[in-house]
């Protein structure tokens, strides 16, 4: 316990509490003026918005890349299963610059969606295509363990008594693996909203419309406002702890009271 502590504190509780400390030596007026001014609200919206639908779109559809992936056997299963792991082993920095050649206006794909009036690289879209790419990982791993364990029995036990596929899904097997996507969703939400490497090449940066909260305090530290930086953090690091801790509970609520 004693190793444990000292090493959480010396990695993390010492250096997030500078961010209280250097906060602390703003007024309380000019600390509500950092946080209140339009570029910081418009940046925290984007963040926590584009990091929401990441997660949402990376839950839904990383539990049916799980899906695919665990229960079906076809040419080119392990390169897919491989290829899941790629966002962890690419550096976000290459991610941000692929993602940008490919949505670009005159890039491979999004030479394509610009004459129909979609836009993706320098948008808050881009943000959040970023975002899935980088959180997806985090669903599936969670979910592919959980499948793997299912009971089939149950599975043939609900056909035997005349439920559909959908039926059986949405009564035998989602309830098993809601608390796993629940747990991928918070992981590739929290990784959403620290995300900086990758999103900065195809948001465009730009104050009001796809700045976001990251990038803003890196800003502040780069015009040496470290008072107004750590006061940003501040906000940005209670309201995402609060939202974890909340997701976090209802997926325990929902785990069976052996598992807990």
């Amino acid at each position: 316990m004693g190793f444990t502590l000292t090493y959480l504190s010396l990695v993390v509780l010492i250096p997030l509490s500078t961010v209280f400390f250097k906060t602390a030596t703003l007024s309380w007026s000019q600390f509500q003026a950092t946080i209140t001014s339009p570029r910081t609200l418009a940046a925290f919206k984007l963040s926590f918005g584009a990091a929401l639908a990441a997660g949402l779109l990376n839950a839904v559809f990383g539990l049916l890349i799980a899906w695919v992936l665990e229960r079906y056997r076809f040419p080119g299963r392990r390169l897919i299963d491989g290829l899941v792991d790629l966002p962890f082993a690419l550096p976000t920095a290459v991610a941000g610059i692929a993602l940008t050649t490919l949505y670009a206006p005159n890039g491979w794909i999004g030479r394509y969606l610009d004459p129909l009036g979609v836009k993706v690289a320098y948008t808050p879209l881009g943000v959040i295509v970023a975002l899935t790419f980088v959180g997806l990982p985090f669903v599936v791993r969670t979910v592919q363990p959980v499948l793997a364990q299912l009971d089939r029995g149950a599975e043939e036990a609900a056909a035997s008594l005349g439920a559909g596929r959908f039926q059986t899904f949405r009564r035998v097997l989602l309830p098993q693996l809601l608390p796993a996507t629940l747990t991928g969703f918070t992981l590739a939400f929290a990784r959403a909203l620290g995300e900086y490497g990758s999103v900065i090449f195809i948001a465009g940066n730009m104050p009001m419309k796809s700045e976001i909260t990251p990038l803003l305090i890196m800003i502040r530290l780069e015009e040496f406002d470290y008072a107004g930086a750590t006061a940003i953090a501040l906000v940005f690091l209670c309201a995402s702890f609060s939202l974890l801790v909340a997701v976090n509970l209802l997926s325990l609520r929902m785990l069976p009271a052996r598992a807990r």
